[in-house]
This record gives C-alpha cells, sequence and structure tokens, in this order.
C-alpha cells in the first residue's frame, strides 16, 4: 500500500473511531464503584478544552470532585434537596411554558425512564429520591461541576456546549461514561456555599463520571433521534 494510501485508511479508522465514541454516547444514570485516577480526568479535560471559542476566549471552569470530597458534597447537596433547600436557578435551560416538539419530547423520555425505574406517575416519595440520587451524581466516582463567569454572553455559552461535548466523546473514547445534569442548576446557591465559590459564578451543570453499571435499570433506556432529513432544509445539495 503506497503512503497515500495508508494516510487514507488511517483517516478513515480515526472517523470510525470518532463516530463510533459519538454514537455510543449516552446518558448513563448507574455507575460503577470502581475509581477512576486524578490522571485520566485531567487528561479528558485538557482534550475537551481543545473545543472551539470565540477569540480562544476558552470560557469554562470546572471543580472535579472524588473521594472524600465528591462524597460530602453529594451526602450535602441531595441532603439540602431533601430538606427543601432548592433555590432558583441561575439561568432559565427550558422555556415556560414548553411548546411541540419539544414538549412531547420530553414527557416520552421521563415516562420511558421512570417506566425503568419502576416509578409510576403520582409516586412522589420515590421521584424525590430519584433527584436525590441525580444530586449524587448516580453513584459515579468522580463528579464535576461546570460554572462560567456571569458576565460572559451566549456566544460564550454556545462554546460551553461544544467543551461538554467533548468531555463526553472523549470519556467514551476511553471506555468511560457521563450524564451531564441540568438539574444542578437548580441548586446554584448552594452549590456556590458548599465548594466555596463567588457569586459571579453561574452553574452550567453537573457532569458524572466513570464506568457504566450495565444492570442498573435505568440505563436500559435508549433514546431517540429525529434524521438530519426532518431538521435541515438542503439547498443546492
Amino acid at each position: 500500500m503506497n503512503d497515500a494510501r495508508m494516510l487514507m485508511a488511517a483517516d478513515v479508522a480515526a472517523a470510525n473511531e470518532t463516530e463510533a465514541a459519538i454514537l455510543s454516547r449516552r446518558a448513563v444514570r448507574g455507575f460503577l464503584p470502581k475509581p477512576v485516577d486524578r490522571a485520566s480526568v485531567e487528561h479528558l479535560l485538557d482534550v475537551a478544552a481543545r473545543a472551539p471559542s470565540g477569540t480562544n476566549m476558552q470560557p469554562w471552569r470546572v471543580v472535579a470532585l472524588g473521594g472524600a470530597e465528591l462524597e460530602t458534597f453529594r451526602e450535602a447537596l441531595s441532603g439540602e434537596y431533601l430538606t427543601g433547600g432548592m433555590e432558583a436557578r441561575d439561568y432559565q435551560y427550558y422555556p415556560d411554558p414548553l411548546f411541540e416538539p419539544y414538549l412531547a419530547r420530553r414527557r416520552k423520555v421521563g415516562w420511558e425512564l421512570y417506566g425503568h425505574l419502576g416509578i409510576a406517575k403520582g409516586e412522589t416519595a420515590k421521584m424525590r429520591a430519584q433527584v436525590a440520587f441525580n444530586l449524587r451524581f448516580f453513584g459515579a466516582p468522580v463528579g464535576l461541576v461546570c460554572v462560567i463567569d456571569r458576565k460572559l454572553q451566549i456566544g460564550s455559552w454556545i462554546d460551553y456546549g461544544m467543551f461538554l461535548q467533548n468531555i463526553a466523546v472523549a470519556a467514551r473514547a476511553r471506555g468511560l461514561d457521563t450524564c451531564h445534569m441540568a438539574v444542578f442548576a437548580q441548586f446554584a446557591g448552594p452549590i456556590r456555599r458548599l465548594l466555596g465559590l463567588p457569586e459571579s459564578d453561574v452553574v452550567v451543570c453537573g457532569v458524572a463520571l466513570g464506568y457504566e453499571d450495565r444492570d442498573f435499570p435505568a440505563n436500559r433506556l435508549r433514546t431517540e433521534r429525529v434524521p438530519a432529513a426532518a431538521f435541515t432544509d438542503f439547498r443546492g445539495l
């Protein structure tokens, strides 16, 4: 095989590996106790930080928690929720009221998830316990709290989304799984207090990182995606 064909084959292999990481990414909501060391976490964040950002501003900041620090934090945060400590979020994640087709999609994934967990409509205590488990990073050995400076604007938030996507894809490439959790934004005040963060930090989300527990019921959930032909206006193609 000549050099050009070898390079082409290498490009195809790399593309296949990248697509495999993207396509195998799922929100994992139950993790094994298997540890993830600091070097691995730091490497993933270094890779994720190659995300594009306007004028290379790199608006992301992360608090990475593990071990006793993680246990203390998630016990305190889930306790805040269970004792009624939830506060108003720093930003509005969803429109109110939510409208179609987004409302139907949200309801579908919600009912499917709760179905796998055996939580029926009206079972408030079970729902509250699930939210508390969410705030415990679903038992993951690593929890990331992602924050952004309050003065930054929507462009930096778009950049932040690409950084978060890179975390998920880079994790899959190394056999790890993630769950990005918007619910953390509802606890911005307690989170800032627990982590000693300034008021200028907006809590974007939490990210659970670790190895999937394939026997955990919630991990049976498989979500659907609308095909490109349904959301794209192709012109000249």
